[in-house]
């Protein structure tokens, strides 16, 4: 059994969310704010495009690892996108993400049973996301969404 899961961010855990960061040249990937957590949990308030935005923590046994936002339209088969995903500095290369990711398909497959395909984007400079996603399963759409290709995967 795998010891990564992924935690709703609450009143319990946001001020350890906040401490996640990336390396300095990581920053432009994940989000214009530092921390990034910050302007994704302020996501989760304003709810930008009426969409749920649901922000959660990965843990790796007890220990807060990464982070992620859930965007998603209720009830919709393929309006389900994946910001801010990282993996705190001090964790990664470690295997973390694909564990992650895995962790997270199988959240949407059990709590969101109509969605049968996930998104997201990559910033164009971002080689190493993109082999990422890639070798994960995920398929460039051709499609560009905030000035970044988008990328999906079926689940």
């Amino acid at each position: 059994m795998s010891e990564i899961y992924i935690k709703l961010i609450s009143s319990d855990n946001w001020r350890e969310a906040l401490e996640l960061s990336v390396f300095e040249e990581q920053h432009k990937f994940v989000a214009s704010i530092n921390p990034p957590v910050a302007i994704a949990l302020a996501k989760a308030y304003i709810r930008p495009g009426g969409k749920v935005v649901e922000p959660y923590g990965i843990y790796n046994k007890n220990e807060i690892v990464g982070f992620f936002n859930l965007h998603y339209t209720p009830d919709s088969k393929d309006d389900y996108w994946l910001f801010h995903f990282f993996i705190d500095k001090r964790f990664q290369r470690n295997g973390l993400g694909s564990k992650a990711l895995n962790e997270l398909i199988r959240h949407i497959k059990n709590n969101h049973p109509s969605c049968n395909r996930l998104k997201l984007t990559v910033n164009p400079e971002n080689e190493a996301s993109k082999l990422f996603y890639l070798k994960f399963g995920f398929s460039e759409d051709n499609i560009m969404t905030f000035d970044e290709p988008t990328f999906s995967i079926l689940i």
